[in-house]
């Protein structure tokens, strides 16, 4: 085959999991270690993997993800790149609610109808998702793809059968060649018949199974033939139908991946950018990952404590006391102000003091961190305002709303984008 290679990013989906991160945007576009965002780490890969032809698939809240693929990623004329978004959209021949895409498999069928992928019989689609944190050689998969005259091939990543419910699970013959696939089994006698090895690192022997990474190659014209049906997704329904019918098989993946898709996994993983580069590495000068480009000044610190804290540019921090914390761009904290393990991401814009004394004259506190406040276990989204003397810890509380703006998802304390938190707020 001698196709194109074209990258397909699945970005869909209301990111109920995420809320109340996606309140006010779509999941792809939620801020990730300080200055990026989730939907960085996908396209980077394309991009460090030679692939310049990028679709990516949405529907909810697309506003800030508009304005960020369009500030992040300009090709130039010759290259024959770009970053297409591509939202579901309403025709003559669909007016109604059911066409908003149904699935991943729906989306990329609707879009294959239309026409906007350009894509022949021959060409090959790489399709991803937008929630999840890893690099990856892309173009190795796809050679390994062409290579064994596949027509279908799975990413799969060896998971501990503890970590594997919630997941698609896959049996992988020596040949790589695919001959069973379950997506997300919750019963444990079925996750332990795909067990092909054991852990011995693991005090109990610990089994491990092939977990689907949710990462596909598809010949488009094998995909065209799968998608005249009425599949919408590719885990539950596409990609078990075609086993046994095509060549399928597992590309199997052994480095730093982690789905970001829920409030917990994205509180953690965030937290461990802090902790050492045995994860996943922002450094790496091999395989950067790209953003927009920001003209901010260099963050200021006076006398300031820090304990394993990711700082990013455009930050005036006052005499306070950091432990595993990611501050964001244009973060402001306080004096007197004490923040462990909490996730704070900043402010779009800085303001100044002008606004400082229109925000006294109101009462209203200043973006960032008031002096004396007290925050453990917490994500802090953009523009939040926090004023003096603030207490906040989910520590004893129960998942849900608690107040306008604040939230607990999956033990995490969540305070909303452009919340405000008035002085001497006790939680």
């Amino acid at each position: 085959m001698s196709g194109q290679v074209h990258s397909i990013i699945m970005g869909g989906g209301r990111g109920s999991r995420l809320y109340p991160l996606t309140k006010s945007r779509c999941k792809p576009a939620v801020p990730l270690a300080g200055k990026y965002r989730l939907v960085d780490i996908p396209i980077s890969n394309c991009l460090n993997s030679g692939i310049n032809r990028i679709f990516l698939l949405t529907q909810f809240k697309t506003a800030s993800l508009h304005r960020h693929i369009q500030q992040a990623y300009q090709f130039d004329r010759f290259g024959g790149g770009f970053v297409e978004i591509l939202a579901a959209e309403q025709t003559a021949e669909n007016e109604d609610d059911e066409k908003w895409y149904q699935g991943t498999a729906d989306a990329v069928r609707q879009n294959l109808e239309l026409g906007h992928f350009d894509a022949e019989d021959d060409d090959l689609l790489v399709i991803l998702s937008g929630d999840q944190l890893y690099s990856m050689n892309l173009r190795e998969m796809v050679d390994q793809h062409r290579k064994k005259g596949s027509e279908v091939t799975v990413a799969a990543k060896a998971v501990l059968t503890t970590q594997a419910k919630g997941l698609g699970l896959l049996r992988a013959e020596k040949d790589c060649s695919i001959t069973e696939f379950v997506e997300k089994p919750t019963d444990s006698e079925i996750i332990r018949q795909l067990i092909f090895s054991k852990d011995d690192g693991s005090p109990e022997g610990e089994g491990r199974c092939l977990a689907s990474m949710g990462i596909y190659v598809f010949n488009v014209g094998t995909l065209r033939k799968a998608l005249d049906s009425e599949n919408t997704d590719f885990g539950k329904e596409v990609i078990p139908e075609l086993l046994g019918k095509v060549a399928m098989h597992a590309y199997v993946f052994d480095g730093y991946w982690l789905d970001i898709g829920t409030v917990d996994a994205f509180f953690k993983a965030n937290l461990a950018l802090t902790d050492s580069r045995e994860g996943f590495d922002f450094h790496d000068a091999a395989n950067p990952i790209y953003t927009h480009p920001r003209n901010l000044p260099v963050s200021r610190l006076h006398s300031v404590d820090l304990d394993r804290v990711v700082l990013t540019n455009g930050c005036l921090l006052g005499q306070s006391k950091l432990k595993r914390c990611v501050v964001g761009l244009r973060s402001v904290i306080g004096n007197g102000v004490e923040l462990e393990n909490v996730v704070l991401m900043g402010a779009d814009y800085f303001e100044g003091s002008e606004m400082h004394k229109a925000n006294n004259k109101s009462g209203l506190p200043n973006i960032g961190v008031g002096d004396g406040s007290w925050i453990r276990d917490a994500i802090i989204d953009k523009n939040a305002r926090i004023g003096s003397n603030v207490r906040l810890s989910p520590s004893g509380l129960e998942d849900g709303s608690l107040t306008d703006g604040l939230h607990v998802r999956d033990g995490v304390l969540v305070v909303e984008k452009n919340a405000v938190i008035n002085n001497d707020f006790k939680l």
